[in-house]
């Protein structure tokens, strides 16, 4: 095991518990944990959740949509390009240093070096420190969705991260896979810091003395994670009462679980969509439209929510969901055994073919039952899956290095917005833009491509929507991934949790920094 030996434990004082008789602990146990300490590393719900733990970002997502003041407590339009952020005063990081807007300044330039974020803030310019408290962020062109961008960016301690570590590595670098200073130290503004970590093991958050939230209801002094990627065991690890509170809880066990005594289950309609790309580069069968087609008709889509999901997610024929600007209602999910045969038959394919196929285990709802269920369903088309699937901490790798002809890939647009969706799991794959940096599928069309970036110059809400939904549209007609649905959320903590129905959200980003614990 190892014990991290972060800057703020230099002030124990500072950071350790206001006092031991009164601490409250939340045993927290979550199908997977992150990944890394470092918030750059890997644009997924899991980081984002860890990075509403021990940072803060500018502004953070309300419940009814709307943008909550975080680190910034105000913001203006100063001219088409330009948005001003005025900063919140009195905030320490978890090494002591003091917040100021050159740490966002430092912070937007590393986001605009990782391989996951870089796309998305790349119309993004030079940000401006005005003075200590007031930071200006400008864009290279009129862009709609800059406070949506802002709920991304979580400042970082500048001076913390900056100079080399012992091995002569630059702190601030972004590493996925090896080591890196950032991966295992963290100095955020968040209500708790990391205290101990074992990866896939247990992670301990210790809450921040000098957290500057002060009107936080917030009372947990400590969290510790514990992944559980079984979900029988999960679930029997809250009704026992050895954890506190589990996420996600399975579908088969909704109903005993909500109807426990001592247990509190919260469930909201979810947008993440689960969907599986085809590579392109890897098989040229799937460079054919028919093939790609024949694999949507052979997948029976509501039969696995009906039967893998007890009915709870909603199946999907497109990446928006309803109420995104970009859903298209004219588009009906699809499945018919015998137009997939036909169309196999007609590509050249009639006697199929075997494909290699990765998915998670303990990432998406019931991930591993849905990949053998569509396993099964293309053996109906004569299609030979060799499926593996592996945990979250191992697949994210594999998945990048696009190691399988079949890849599992689930999305939350956290923009709450459907461009999302087109920029990372559809566009052109682009090292240079990062575009397409969730496209293991290799999926390319130019015509979309421009249609998307049309859409995000584009002001007027109406125009905008059309825009998206004629994406849609595209992607449909062209068969560009098969989808499967969209994964509802589901939570469950203990009936002393006063409050956990208020901190918890559609985007799957718990604000345990506001739990009360009676």
């Amino acid at each position: 095991m190892k014990r991290l030996l972060l800057a703020c434990l230099c002030a124990a004082m500072l950071c350790g518990f206001a006092g031991a008789a009164h601490a409250k602990t939340l045993k927290m146990a979550l199908d997977a944990d992150p990944v890394s300490l470092d918030p750059h590393v890997q644009l997924s719900g899991g980081m984002l959740q860890y990075s509403h733990i021990s940072f803060d970002p500018l502004v953070r997502w309300a419940k009814d949509g709307s943008f909550e003041p975080r680190l910034a407590v105000s913001w203006e339009q100063i001219d088409p390009l330009t948005t001003r952020f005025h900063l919140r005063e009195g905030v320490k990081f978890h090494s002591g240093n003091t917040f100021t807007a050159k740490d966002v300044v430092w912070t937007l330039e590393r986001l605009k070096q990782s391989q996951d974020y870089k796309f998305l803030f790349e119309l993004f310019g030079p940000a401006k420190a005005v003075d200590d408290k007031t930071v200006d962020i400008v864009t290279t062109k009129p862009y709609g969705l800059v406070l949506a961008m802002a709920t991304y960016i979580f400042p970082m301690d500048s001076a913390f991260y900056s100079g080399v570590d012992d091995s002569g590595q630059p702190k601030d670098a972004i590493v996925k896979t090896g080591p890196s200073f950032a991966l295992t130290n963290e100095s955020g503004t968040g209500p708790f810091y990391v205290t101990y970590r074992e990866q896939g093991v247990k992670t301990v958050f210790t809450r921040f003395k000098d957290y500057w939230d002060t009107k936080s209801p917030g009372n947990v002094d400590e969290i510790v994670l514990t992944p559980i990627k079984e979900e029988a065991t999960r679930v029997a690890a809250l009704l026992s009462g050895d954890v506190d509170f589990i996420a996600p809880v399975p579908p088969q066990d909704l109903e005993r679980v909500g109807s426990h005594k001592d247990v509190q289950l919260v469930t909201m309609s979810g947008t993440r969509v689960i969907t599986f790309q085809l590579n392109q580069k890897r098989r040229p069968e799937f460079a054919d439209k028919r093939v790609r087609m024949a694999f949507e008709y052979a997948v029976n889509n509501a039969g696995i929510v009906d039967k893998i999901m007890k009915g709870f997610a909603t199946v999907a024929a497109q990446q928006s969901p309803a109420g995104y600007a970009g859903h298209n209602p004219e588009l009906a999910p699809r499945f018919d055994l015998d137009k997939a045969k036909a169309l196999m038959k007609e590509a050249g394919y009639e006697k199929g073919f075997t494909v290699t196929m990765i998915a998670p285990n303990n990432r998406y709802v019931n991930d591993e039952k849905v990949a053998q269920a569509v396993a099964g369903m293309l053996a109906k088309i004569n299609v030979k899956v060799e499926l593996k699937t592996m945990p979250k901490a191992q697949y994210w790798d594999e998945f990048d290095a696009q190691v399988a002809d079949v890849q599992m890939i689930g999305w939350h647009a956290d923009t709450e917005d459907s461009a999302n969706f087109f920029e990372y799991l559809l566009m052109c794959p682009n090292k240079e833009t990062g575009s397409g940096q969730y496209n293991s599928g290799n999926y390319c069309n130019p015509e979309l491509d421009a249609l998307i970036v049309a859409a995000n110059a584009e002001f007027d809400p109406a125009k905008r929507a059309a825009m998206l939904q004629q994406a849609e549209k595209m992607a449909y007609d062209d068969a560009a991934y098969v989808n499967l649905h969209w994964q509802n959320n589901s939570w469950a903590g203990r009936k002393n949790q006063k409050n956990l129905e208020h901190i918890l959200n559609v985007m799957d980003f718990p604000y345990f920094g506001d739990l009360t614990i009676e």
